[in-house]
């Protein structure tokens, strides 16, 4: 065996570092599998300008992270589609009037600042999708412009210069009731206001139980992220009946994507069960305190980023078991 070759073989690349036969790649090509339906809903919502920002984010994304490192002389890194999830998510907690050069900052944003001057897929400790939300709004008004569902009158209209714009639910509940003239069910569906990408809780929740079925992410931090926001939400309704407002909380806003598909992120999210577990409720608890509280009505976002800078303190109060070792009576004691 040449040396070459042995070189080859004692190679490790950057986390994620997965246990299976799969890449990075077929984890990211699952990912992307896994928004179609959330993409689907929002075409039919909101008209083909949701697929265009779509596929327009990706393509910014793929461009900054082929130039950058092509500027820096490092290896191509786009084919392991990490750079079109993040577009892919950035575009879905965006409103679909949101103009395509704030859009083209704000891929630049998660790519190049969040990414990869932080040594690229495996080594930036927060969200890139989600920072980049974070920074864009400094145009408050371009990323608070709601698109009411249905309003374009034709499926392949792109303009949204006209377009009805409407209140999201969670806006409507900041004032402690209930939504008036939208249902629980079109909420769950997607018949509502709100980023495009983020407003069928229905199908989330397939896309979710896709992942879980192909192993790309476990249990552990959306159950507890869900289940601290529902208990939180029936133990302390700010509207009545109780029932209603949990479920109101949980349909609502960016909470399926965020619980599913951004706190998940095995970059920025604990190795430890436990830590993994701690990581979901603490993402919970913000989540309300900051609806609650806040004067911005969703808390999904801020919540996350919050917690993934506190990752590297779970991970080390909560250090994962070392392969091979064997605790010492020292260490037992």
């Amino acid at each position: 065996m040449d040396k070459e070759k042995k070189e080859s073989l004692l190679s490790i690349s950057s986390s994620p570092h997965i246990r299976t036969g799969e890449d990075t790649r077929s984890i990211m090509l699952d990912v992307l599998i896994a928004l179609v339906p959330a993409l689907a809903v929002a075409a039919y919502m909101f008209g083909l300008r949701a697929i265009v920002n779509t596929v327009l984010s990706i393509a910014f994304c793929l461009f900054f992270e082929w130039g950058y490192r092509k500027l820096l002389k490092k290896p191509d890194s786009t084919g392991d589609l990490s750079a079109a999830v993040t577009g892919m998510l950035l575009a879905f907690t965006l409103p679909v009037s949101i103009p395509w050069w704030i859009l083209f900052i704000g891929d630049g944003f998660a790519i190049v600042l969040v990414k990869q001057l932080f040594g690229g897929i495996g080594k930036n400790f927060m969200n890139p999708a989600l920072a980049a939300r974070a920074f864009l709004f400094s145009w408050p008004v371009a990323m608070t412009k709601w698109v009411a569902p249905l309003s374009y009158g034709s499926f392949f209209r792109i303009s949204t210069a006209d377009a009805v714009t409407s209140a999201t639910p969670l806006a409507s509940m900041s004032g402690g009731a209930l939504p008036e003239g939208v249902s629980l069910l079109q909420c769950f569906l997607g018949n509502v206001g709100g980023s495009m990408g983020e407003v069928s809780a229905f199908a989330l929740l397939l896309g979710g139980v896709y992942l879980l079925i192909r192993k790309v992410i476990t249990p552990r931090i959306p159950l507890a992220f869900l289940g601290t926001v529902a208990v939180l939400a029936f133990l302390f309704p700010q509207g009545n009946p109780r029932l209603s407002w949990m479920l109101w909380q949980l349909c609502s806003g960016g909470l399926m994507l965020g619980a599913i598909f951004m706190a998940t992120d095995y970059t920025t999210s604990p190795v430890n069960p436990t830590a993994q577990i701690l990581f979901g409720v603490g993402c919970g608890l913000l989540t309300v305190f900051i609806r609650y509280f806040g004067s911005y009505a969703e808390g999904v976002s801020y919540a996350i980023l919050i917690m993934n800078a506190a990752v590297w303190l779970l991970d080390k109060a909560f250090p994962r078991k070392r392969f091979g070792t064997v605790k010492t009576k020292k260490e037992a004691a």
